[in-house]
């Protein structure tokens, strides 16, 4: 938003200096981007007299005049044609810097001496185009400066406006800023409207079809205008805050969307079929072109302003070129309207048009002013373009919108900003912007009630004036202090302790941590082969789904795993190891929220060792799985757990995979994914997964691990080999090794296993090495013996081994 200083004088007679301004401006929150002076530094441009104008004797298009500026007589050579002998010009002296740093200099011009240039608005910056010289009015005094002369020497002010203050998109707005930092009273000044002629009502109508999008229009008909170019001191006024002038018209109504902030438009009247106006939705797929001459596709969701057979204007947004004023205009019809915020902006985004109008309407004008400013413009219409104003304005209000009221706390307004303000200081704050308070109707309630005008569609909480006050009593008077706070250290639950360490130990054994929705497709279920009955089958329904791909809470971290997988397959990435922990959603009986519990889901596939010339191809398999599963369990201290190969899930490849237990209990699963499930998942090659209930693992948990003593004595190693049968597992033989093993045993492994030549059929050889250490003395060979042999007897005993 652009304003100057001389026309925030006009509203406001305030003393600040220019800089000053500029300052309280931004401290109230209205950021000044720029300031630039208009006509300072200029004093050498002077009024002068063309004495005589004589053609220049080797140019036709040059002239040569004496002009006299008062000190004295000076020959200057001008190219312009617009002049003649007695005009008032403007002069620029020798050693004048004009605007784009051009420095006049006394020069020669196809041999005849100039000392000096006449001067355009061009040159002087005071417009971007101009046919000839400037000739001023004879009232000027001679040799006077003629920024001064003609009061042009201004400041300009570039405000950078944040979108929740429309109100400060205007003159206006800005001076009733100034009003209420300086004190000094707004001076709103009433316009003289003269009608006459017809009643408005009688020559034309306005209906409104959508009173949401369009809750007020108004209209007044001016007869007999005559369109031309605007007198110059409102070229000047568009031209000191960036408009261009077009003709008298259209100039007023820009002229006055700058001032109050409120757009309006001028239509040909003659040009309006059947004379009458109709605020609608556009028909779908509708074709309107706009005054830039571009075709638009209208939206059944696009508000128009339509004549009696179609859209003559795209509402707060652009006018048709079938409606607009042309030389030839001789009667008009100004709309001064109110539309909806949301309904500008969505026409004004989908179509890409960005205008003044649009900016101000999608952030929310005041409808209070649409009379005011369709008076305004009425009135400098008639004095600039000539007319009639027609009897009587149109304006059609079919629900009129009641003001907001918000109640604001002296306690609390002082608790936030940390100052003692009393209510009558409050109280002055809001009054001076506009706004009407008085004291709460409660007893001993130092509250004000406050009514929001429309100009401040952003004021909607109590918070929004506390603010208010806070930025009119001034920031810099809130008192500097350092907030106070406190160092609480909280020991992060064993649960939030289990998932990190779990989760930094799969990254240290070099797994990949995945994050997948928690949302997955009932048929997720069918893909890993999970039976009819399964609890897990059982799953949370999400009301309000995206897809059906997505229409249920995970009970498994299985299937998204595996799409991964199949996922990064396809993209030529086959050596994965991936893990994820989370959680799944388990429905609770009678409860109205699923049990949350996690898992840890882990997958490893294609070679055990990345690709390179010192690597070996070895591929991954179950027991390279089963390694880190051992070493989770070791971590959290897991005591004995068994591998147990007859119960698997069905997922997994029978025989290739086993369940863990722990006391009777199932708490995990590791083993080679079963093909029926890889082709369900478009998988071509073999995939071993581990899966983890990491809430039954934390409960299984035993006491931490104790420090024993090391031993200073010797160690002695006894290797013995048995024959036992094909079909008994080494889980039976451990069970009855820790069992007969004494406190004298130290280690017992199991460190081969042959069948083949010397084994009888249905046999296998089994070798273990068991280590011996005592913790207070050297074990005698008689020592060794009778504990290795009780555990020979044992094998022989109990599983019917037969020592080799």
């Amino acid at each position: 938003m652009i304003v100057t200083y001389n026309w925030l004088k006009e509203y406001v007679d305030f003393a600040l200096e220019p800089e000053e301004l500029a300052h309280r401006l931004t401290m109230a929150g209205l950021e000044v981007d720029s300031m630039e002076r208009i006509g300072y530094g200029m004093d050498n441009v002077v009024t002068a007299r063309l004495l005589t104008v004589d053609r220049h004797p080797d140019a036709d298009k040059l002239t040569v005049c004496q002009v006299d500026y008062g000190r004295e007589t000076v020959q200057v050579v001008c190219g312009a044609r617009n002049h003649k002998a007695g005009d008032l010009v403007a002069l620029a002296t020798v050693g004048t810097v004009l605007p784009g740093n051009f420095k006049i200099k006394k020069s020669k011009i196809r041999g005849i001496e100039s000392c000096g240039m006449l001067c355009s608005e061009k040159e002087l910056g005071l417009a971007e185009a101009s046919d000839g010289i400037m000739i001023l009015s004879d009232s000027c005094a001679l040799g006077q400066p003629v920024f001064d002369a003609l009061g042009l020497k201004d400041v300009r002010y570039e405000l950078g406006l944040t979108p929740n203050r429309p109100d400060c998109l205007s003159v206006l707005g800005v001076a009733r800023e100034v009003a209420a930092m300086t004190g000094r009273p707004l001076n709103i000044a009433q316009p003289a409207l003269a009608e006459g002629g017809d009643e408005a009502a009688a020559c034309t109508s306005v209906t409104i079809e959508d009173p949401d999008a369009c809750p007020r229009y108004a209209a007044r008909l001016i007869r007999g205008v005559k369109i031309g170019p605007s007198p110059s001191w409102l070229v000047r006024k568009l031209e000191s805050v960036g408009q261009r002038s077009i003709n008298n018209v259209v100039d007023v109504t820009n002229l006055v969307l700058m001032e109050l902030g409120h757009p309006l438009h001028a239509f040909d009247f003659q040009r309006l079929r059947e004379g009458r106006i109709v605020v609608k939705k556009a028909a779908e797929g509708e074709s309107f072109r706009t005054l830039d001459g571009a075709a638009r596709q209208l939206s059944g969701n696009d508000l128009v302003i339509g004549d009696g057979q179609g859209p003559v204007a795209l509402a707060g947004v652009m006018g048709g070129e079938n409606s607009e004023v042309v030389p030839e205009t001789a009667d008009i019809l100004l709309e001064s309207a109110y539309f909806n915020p949301v309904t500008i902006r969505r026409t004004s985004k989908r179509l890409g048009l960005r205008t003044e109008a649009s900016h101000r309407f999608e952030r929310g004008c005041d409808i209070a002013m649409v009379p005011v400013a369709l008076n305004r413009a009425a009135a400098l219409i008639a004095q600039v373009a000539g007319g009639q104003v027609s009897r009587g304005m149109i304006d059609m209000y079919p629900r009129p919108l009641t003001q907001r009221k918000i109640v604001v706390s002296v306690r609390r307004a002082n608790e936030i900003l940390g100052l003692d303000l009393k209510l009558e200081d409050i109280h002055g704050h809001l009054c001076s912007i506009g706004l009407e308070a008085h004291p709460a109707e409660e007893r001993h309630s130092e509250s004000l009630v406050v009514t929001i005008p429309f100009f401040r569609p952003d004021l909607e909480r109590e918070i929004d004036l506390i603010e208010e006050v806070a930025r009119l009593n001034g920031y810099d008077r809130i008192p500097v202090t350092m907030p106070a706070g406190r160092m609480v250290c909280h020991m992060p639950a064993g649960h939030h302790k289990g998932v990190s360490r779990l989760r930094d130990a799969m990254v240290a054994a070099g797994f990949r941590e995945l994050v997948n929705y928690s949302f997955v497709s009932p048929e997720s279920w069918d893909r890993i082969g999970l039976a009819a009955g399964d609890p897990r089958r059982e799953a949370v329904r999400i009301l309000n789904p995206l897809t059906e791909e997505q229409s249920v809470l995970r009970t498994s971290l299985v299937p998204s795993l595996l799409e991964t997988v199949a996922r990064n397959l396809s993209y030529q990435n086959q050596d994965l190891s991936l893990f994820e922990l989370r959680p799944v959603f388990l429905p609770a009986a009678n409860e109205t929220l699923p049990a949350e519990k996690w898992r840890l889901c882990a997958v490893v596939c294609g070679r055990r060792e990345p690709e390179g010339w010192a690597q070996n191809n070895q591929k991954v398999d179950f027991y390279d799985l089963k390694g880190v599963a051992e070493q989770i369990l070791e971590m959290f201290n897991v005591g004995p757990v068994s591998w147990d190969a007859e119960t698997v899930e069905s997922y997994l490849h029978p025989g290739k995979a086993c369940c863990l237990r722990k006391n009777g209990d199932v708490f995990g699963s590791v083993g080679e994914v079963h093909p029926k499930v890889l082709a369900a998942f478009e998988i071509d090659q073999p995939v071993f997964l581990l899966d983890l209930d990491f809430e039954q693992m934390l409960a299984a948990k035993s006491r931490g691990s104790v420090f024993s003593a090391l031993s200073r004595f010797p160690q002695v190693a006894r290797d013995s080999a048995f024959l036992v049968d094909e079909n008994l597992l080494f889980r039976d033989v451990q069970e009855v090794l820790d069992k007969a093993c004494g406190p004298l045993v130290e280690e017992c492994v199991l460190f081969d296993l042959y069948r083949g030549k010397g084994v009888p059929d249905g046999k296998k050889s089994l070798a273990v090495r068991v280590r011996y250490r005592s913790i207070d003395r050297t074990l005698t060979d008689e020592d060794i013996q009778k504990a290795h042999d009780r555990i020979v007897r044992a094998l022989v005993d109990r599983l019917g081994a037969e020592l080799r």
